[in-house]
């Protein structure tokens, strides 16, 4: 199954995805105009995505009934344990301006809770920011583990990269620039030349949501059976159970529930994978592959 029979979403020329990734084959044009073309609907799509999103932070209620029950959840689970370094680089990614791209702390601490769960040893991160959940895995993987971080950001990632370092998990950390779905294939060339016994135990994406089929594919190939992967923002807001035009909502809002509809609808069907759809931060689907 490719990721073309996974999902099946028609996406307009103009769609509103962010500029973390690329389209297959999108820059490959020699004829400058088109590119600079291209360029300029890049930053238009970014502009408006943080129009849209200039209100989110991780640590805000997007889907619970009040910011109240949030509030209860991190300060009597989530804060009172937290590690020094994750609370030092959450914070820096709380104040950063593009704060909407990092993870919540609930979140990272039911991954981090997860992994130590499931045995996990090898990870894998498509969208790592300010590297926040790429501290908080490598914390839950053991002495020899390790995670390795894809983005097309290195400028972010280098926000938190010290405090990495001040956490003694450097060493677990592969930090990879480059477009995501294109940095996955070298992956999938890496693990074949080593061997399934190489393969990943955890996998998590949080980039381009309209790649998210594209990392579907890929993560399948790297993740073992019986492991997991996990894809954030699935529930966009709540406005996949909401009329497409509610009023309010942005083009690129309206394009992304879209396609989040037809991604849960598609893994949901998949027989690869055991999966359930977490109403926590903004959404977590869990996919455990079954073969």
């Amino acid at each position: 199954m490719n990721e073309r029979s996974i999902l099946q979403v028609s996406r307009p020329r103009s769609s509103h995805c962010r500029s973390t990734e690329r389209q297959a084959g999108e820059e490959t044009s020699t004829d400058t105009d088109l590119f600079k073309g291209r360029a300029s609907e890049r930053e238009g799509r970014d502009r408006e995505r943080e129009a849209a999103m200039a209100t989110y932070r991780p640590d805000r209620n997007t889907l619970l009934a009040s910011d109240s029950i949030l509030e209860y959840v991190l300060e009597t689970t989530v804060y009172p344990r937290e590690q020094e370094r994750v609370r030092e680089l959450r914070l820096i990614t709380q104040r950063h301006p593009r704060s909407y791209m990092g993870s919540s702390p609930d979140q990272m601490q039911f991954f981090s809770v997860l992994l130590k769960m499931t045995g996990a040893v090898k990870a894998v991160e498509v969208g790592v920011f300010t590297g926040y959940s790429l501290l908080c895995t490598a914390l839950a993987l053991p002495a020899h583990g390790k995670v390795v971080g894809i983005d097309v950001n290195r400028d972010y990632y280098e926000l938190g990269r010290p405090v990495i370092e001040k956490a003694g998990v450097a060493h677990k950390v592969d930090f990879r620039q480059g477009d995501g779905l294109a940095v996955l294939d070298g992956l999938i060339a890496e693990e074949a030349e080593a061997g399934e016994e190489k393969l990943f135990d955890f996998a998590y994406a949080d980039a381009d949501k309209l790649q998210y089929a594209g990392y579907h594919e890929r993560l399948l190939r790297l993740v073992r059976v019986g492991g997991v992967i996990a894809y954030d923002n699935t529930l966009w807001g709540g406005s996949v159970a909401m009329a497409r035009d509610t009023p309010g909502s942005s083009d690129y809002d309206r394009v992304v529930r879209d396609y989040m509809v037809g991604f849960n609808a598609a893994v949901a069907a998949d027989d690869r994978v055991q999966a359930c759809l977490l109403p926590i931060a903004d959404g977590v689907t869990l996919c455990r592959r079954l073969k």
